[in-house]
C-alpha cells in the first residue's frame, strides 16, 4: 500500500512537474509573440499605420504657390521636422509633425513660433513611427 503511494505521489509530481516546463516552452513564447506581431500589423493595415496625434499648423490660405513656399521655408529651417502639404476647402494648409502627446506638440511648437508666430497645434490623424 505505502508503495502505491508513493508511486501515485511520484506521478502527480511529475504530471505537474511537466506542465510547469511545457508553461515556460519557448515554443509557446514565440507563439504568442508571433500571434502579438500579427495584430499589431493587421491594425496598422486596418488604419494606414495612422492614429490619434497632433500636428502643428504653420500655414492655412488660398494661395497653392505660398503653401509651398512656406513649407519649403519651414523644411530648409527646421529639418527635424516632416511636414505636409493638403487641401482643405478653399485653403492650402501645411501641417509639420507627427506627435503623439499635445505635450510634445507644445515644445515642438515653442520652437517653431520665432519664425513662425501664426502656427497653432491641431488634432488629427497621424503616422504611427
Amino acid at each position: 500500500m505505502n508503495h502505491r503511494l508513493t508511486l501515485s505521489i511520484i506521478f502527480i509530481l511529475s504530471f505537474g512537474f511537466q506542465k510547469t516546463l511545457s508553461a515556460q516552452d519557448p515554443n509557446s513564447t514565440q507563439s504568442k509573440v508571433s500571434q502579438l506581431v500579427e495584430k499589431k500589423a493587421e491594425y496598422h493595415r486596418l488604419t494606414d499605420g495612422e492614429q490619434e496625434g497632433y500636428r502643428i499648423k504653420i500655414h492655412f490660405g488660398i494661395d497653392s504657390d505660398k503653401a509651398k513656399t512656406v513649407r519649403t521655408k519651414f523644411a530648409a529651417t527646421f529639418k527635424e521636422y516632416i511636414t505636409y502639404e493638403d487641401y482643405q476647402q478653399p485653403n492650402f494648409v501645411v501641417l509639420v509633425g507627427d506627435f503623439k502627446t499635445k505635450l510634445q506638440a507644445y515644445e515642438a511648437l515653442k520652437k517653431i513660433q520665432g519664425d513662425f508666430p501664426n502656427s497653432f497645434i491641431v488634432k488629427g490623424r497621424i503616422k504611427v513611427k
